[in-house]
């Protein structure tokens, strides 16, 4: 998508970063996509041998750049991540591909970068307990269903009740929101569900999937947020990691307003957040 190249520009231009903060990321290696993925899975995007229904599924023309995109983003999560972890806040201009399952793909999301960071980030002893704060208007399925049942990462997705997917999985925590809704009513409860998580859970790494097609702007999303209502957002979820001294790796989400430059500015204040609370 255009954002995507359009997003580091408008952070350059308005100073909000230096080239020196941007970092090339890595291609994965599999080990780690597999701690997350079948094996079966994985190969078959590979090797191009997708069905005709699972391609469908995706949303995407099957291709090797496309797979070879994927794993580089995934990279870049994980090295997010470990930026994170020595800076207090790492940012993936990518990322947040939580409808990826498993075994498959879905929703124009091919591999789970999130899933794939959480589980790095525990098989190498550098976190314990890891809280996924999902706030793009779709429901993270394909997260919820990687850690069903797995106590060391807790899921937490607020999205659009009506939206896509249509069967949602079970997170540790689904607040389905009416169609519609204001600023008001999504911080409060934004606000009273992230405290009680984190008192509870007590994570030592939080994901935080910002996606922005929560706007009212937004083609697909159905909601009603403000700008000022996505920025105060983001502050919530920013200050409370940073005011609990709990590392923080965030990563885009969707964002599909008519004006691409409604979907620029909603994306560049989460950076602009990051700059003012961590550094």
């Amino acid at each position: 998508m255009e954002k995507y190249s359009l997003l580091p520009q408008q952070l350059l231009y308005e100073g909000t970063v230096s080239e020196e903060n941007f970092f090339v990321p890595e291609m994965l290696d599999k080990q780690w996509i597999l701690n997350t993925h079948e094996e079966s899975y994985f190969l078959k995007l590979k090797n191009q041998n997708l069905s005709k229904a699972e391609i469908r599924a995706t949303g995407f023309p099957l291709s090797p750049q496309l797979v070879e995109r994927e794993i580089q983003i995934a990279g870049g999560s994980v090295q997010a991540a470990l930026f994170a972890l020595e800076f207090g806040i790492g940012m993936n201009i990518a990322g947040g591909t939580h409808h990826a399952f498993t075994d498959r793909g879905e929703g124009f999301c091919l591999l789970n970068d999130l899933a794939i960071t959480a589980n790095y980030l525990l098989d190498n002893q550098l976190a314990k307990r890891i809280l996924i704060v999902d706030l793009d208007v779709h429901q993270g399925n394909g997260t919820a269903e990687i850690f069903g049942g797995k106590p060391e990462v807790f899921t937490f997705s607020m999205h659009g009740e009506k939206n896509y997917p249509h069967r949602k999985e079970k997170s540790d925590l689904d607040i389905g929101l009416p169609d519609g809704i204001q600023d008001h009513q999504y911080l409060d409860i934004l606000t009273r569900n992230l405290d009680r998580i984190l008192n509870d859970f007590e994570p030592d790494f939080i994901l935080y999937q910002s996606g922005v097609d929560v706007l009212e702007t937004d083609k697909l999303g159905r909601l009603g947020l403000s700008h000022a209502g996505v920025h105060q957002r983001d502050k919530v979820v920013l200050s409370s990691a940073k005011s609990i001294q709990v590392p923080v790796m965030c990563c885009m989400g969707g964002g599909y307003s008519v004006k691409i430059k409604d979907i620029i500015d909603a994306h560049a204040q989460v950076f602009r957040l990051a700059q003012d609370l961590f550094f």
